[in-house]
């Protein structure tokens, strides 16, 4: 965190010249800097909180990661609730009403609690999007739903309000990724029953056990959506075959996804396992 700084800050207390600033360190906002080198989301977190003389919260997007959330973009816009101000690029201010049991903090950062985040996540954005945030939140915290439902109840006119509960009902811990969010939500959306996540299964060994990503035991179809390092790390790679042979001795039939696979032929390919 002291990698991101005031600049007048520190020009004042003697630790950097007004030269060193313009040599060494890079402008992430106005008046707040940091070492040169292309900052992370939580540089750029820190320095949207430093910018706000330390007076806004940190919300949405950026206060899920705070809290632990997992595959929120570096380039992701840092949402802060300081109303009255005109933001900087890289960050959106928001003027919302937060009740003092909405407020948290994180490494020292105001940043909404873990149930408004999940509230603020649920109503915006593109519903895929909405969702997988929603699942690394979940993954990462164990939100209880009521305690969003309740936040919601505190603000019956923020907009939208109508789709949270939806967007709760769609939220699932077991997600690994957001591929996998998408996955889910594709399925579901073709009409298949919701599928069980994380679906444990023994190894040979009795004691150990593998997961698959997806699926439904009652028929034994699995889904799994692999990235590139199944491919590319040879290690993966070679687990996967193990893991492969053993999955189908025990009767599974499992359909495997990865990128550039079309979503027709993804269904087509899931109906005829049913089948």
């Amino acid at each position: 965190m002291a990698d991101v700084f005031i600049g007048s800050e520190a020009v004042a207390a003697g630790k950097v010249t007004k030269y060193d600033l313009r040599a060494h360190y890079q402008r992430l906002l106005p008046d707040v800097y940091t070492v040169k080198g292309a900052p992370s989301l939580r540089d750029r977190t820190v320095a949207a909180w430093l910018w706000s003389k330390r007076q806004g919260v940190i919300t949405g997007a950026a206060a899920s990661a705070l809290h632990g959330a997992k595959w929120v973009d570096d380039a992701t816009v840092v949402e802060v609730n300081w109303p009255g101000r005109k933001a900087p690029p890289g960050v959106r201010v928001r003027e919302e009403t937060l009740l003092d049991a909405e407020l948290s903090s994180r490494y020292g950062i105001g940043v909404t609690g873990v149930a408004r985040t999940a509230f603020d996540m649920a109503r915006r954005g593109a519903v895929g999007q909405a969702v997988a945030r929603l699942d690394a939140l979940a993954a990462a915290t164990g939100f209880a739903r009521d305690d969003v439902l309740e936040v919601a109840a505190n603000h019956p006119h923020v907009k939208g309000l109508r789709r949270v509960e939806r967007m709760l009902e769609l939220v699932d811990a077991g997600a690994q990724s957001p591929r996998e969010t998408w996955l889910r939500l594709l399925l579901m959306d073709a009409g298949f029953p919701r599928p069980q996540t994380q679906i444990p299964l023994l190894r040979p060994d009795g004691y150990s056990r593998y997961f698959l990503d997806m699926g439904w035991p009652e028929v034994m179809v699995a889904v799994e959506y692999d990235g590139e390092q199944h491919r590319l790390e040879r290690s993966i790679y070679n687990d996967d075959l193990i893991r492969s042979d053993y999955i189908a001795h025990l009767g599974w039939r499992r359909i495997r996804v990865i990128a550039g696979h079309r979503k027709p032929d993804i269904v087509r390919r899931v109906h005829e396992a049913w089948r």
